[in-house]
């Protein structure tokens, strides 16, 4: 088995109090996840490779990969996602990604709700939006996403599936939600100004 665990170090004059935190908070995610989910798949790979060799089958490597992609670094708002990769035989192995936003100047995470305004039912929204684009994909490659896409959109939208990029927020859904393993993890684009998304740069009008 073999495995790599990337996480980001954080180095600025500005912000050092909560980019410290952020940084040994990140650390030690990494290192919980080693010391627990590495090390039980390490112990079943165990298994599967004496049972393998017993037999005389063939054996597969397990594999972990977790890599990060800081996606905005703007004034004070800070966007991340992380894709954790792990294979345990079969076919292919699966990606899992989670993000985090943060609001470097009042030291908090920024939740999808503070991007819209108030009363606003910007989940339906940003569903809408999804759908429409997935409309437009599909006339030239419907193969990308399963015929009850609508459906499934509507069942696995996830409020902390989102980072923040220049051009807009992006939301993301895990493999298999809506779409088959080979389209990856889909993700759109709702730029700001759409479903009134406001550009997250530590401006006052945050709720």
């Amino acid at each position: 088995m073999s495995y790599t665990i990337k996480y980001p170090l954080f180095l600025s004059s500005d912000f050092q109090l909560i980019l410290g935190q952020l940084n040994l908070y990140y650390r030690t995610k990494a290192l919980m996840y080693e010391k627990n989910d590495v090390m039980n798949l390490f112990q079943t790979a165990k298994v599967q490779y004496e049972y393998l060799v017993s037999n005389g089958f063939p054996v597969n490597m397990y594999e972990v990969y977790v890599a990060y992609e800081v996606t905005l670094n703007h004034n004070c708002a800070l966007s991340i996602y992380f894709d954790k990769y792990e294979y345990a035989g079969g076919a292919h192995g699966l990606t899992t990604r989670e993000s985090d936003t943060w609001d470097l100047k009042r030291s908090k995470m920024i939740h999808l709700r503070n991007l819209f305004p108030r009363g606003l039912d910007y989940g339906q929204c940003i569903k809408n939006n999804i759908k429409e684009q997935i409309e437009e994909i599909r006339k030239d490659e419907s193969y990308w996403f399963f015929d009850n896409y609508q459906e499934l959109v509507d069942k696995n939208f996830k409020e902390k599936s989102f980072y923040l990029s220049p051009e807009g927020l992006i939301i993301f859904f895990q493999q298999y939600d809506i779409a088959p393993y080979a389209s990856g993890i889909p993700t759109f684009l709702i730029s700001y100004g759409s479903c009134g998304a406001k550009a997250p740069f530590c401006k006052p009008s945050y709720r």
